[in-house]
């Protein structure tokens, strides 16, 4: 019989580098056990230790359940899910063809309503289960052409999050949709002409996440844009 950990257990999928990896050092360091969705299961920047679990994961193999009987057999209880893994195609609307759409919803929206409905019954065991989607100002504007077939996907999934919170409304399940502009990370860092150390950092959103991760379930948050500068809000 597996043993239920006494820490709290996060699955954090696109762990093994940029925002993943800091959420992933952020919860380890402060009182979480997490189970991390990787490509790269070696990555570097992960943590380590026995409340550490690494899952070789692919968002595109659609192994999600696997992932999630692993995480429930190595810690015997699932509280919470960060749907961190996503891909860009810089391509607008008229340019893209219905193969780029459908690897950026089969990556940034699909993968993620695969995961969370696996985990759902130990999210709900749970009592106060919690996800976390990493969505983008992007799913909030579209402020380019080039930006625009991205941001499809992106608005596809903030209104995943926002299902999920009322689906999990009366279960203590509570979801938000953390929504960064540019972040200083391989993928955040394209199309800005900015020095890395302007724009937001990998461990301030994983700060933002592992506070709305622990809040009680009487302050539900659905929403957090983040951004580098000061925009209207939306």
């Amino acid at each position: 019989m597996t043993a239920i950990s006494p820490l709290p257990v996060a699955l954090i999928s696109g762990a093994s580098r940029g925002i993943g990896a800091a959420i992933a050092r952020e919860l380890a360091a402060n009182g979480w056990a997490v189970s991390l969705g990787c490509r790269d299961p070696a990555a570097s920047a992960l943590p380590e230790g026995e409340a550490v679990h690494v899952q070789p994961f692919d968002a595109l193999e659609g192994r999600e359940g696997q992932w999630v009987a692993a995480a429930q057999a190595r810690f015997g209880r699932i509280d919470a899910v960060v749907n961190n893994a996503g891909i860009s195609v810089p391509r607008s609307i008229i340019e893209a063809d219905e193969a780029d759409l459908d690897l950026l919803l089969a990556v940034n929206l699909k993968s993620p309503f695969r995961l969370v409905r696996a985990a759902w019954p130990h999210l709900v065991a749970s009592g106060r289960g919690r996800v976390v989607t990493i969505a983008s100002l992007s799913g909030k504007r579209v402020k380019s052409a080039r930006a625009s077939l991205y941001a499809i996907s992106k608005f596809a999934v903030v209104a995943l999050s926002h299902g999920l919170r009322q689906c999990g409304a009366e279960a203590g399940v509570r979801a938000t949709a953390i929504c960064p502009g540019f972040v200083n990370t391989e993928l955040g860092l394209s199309g800005i002409d900015r020095a890395p150390n302007e724009i937001t950092q990998p461990e301030d959103v994983a700060r933002v996440v592992r506070m709305v991760i622990e809040l009680p379930n009487t302050a539900a948050i659905a929403e957090i844009p983040i951004n580098w500068r000061v925009e209207d809000i939306y």
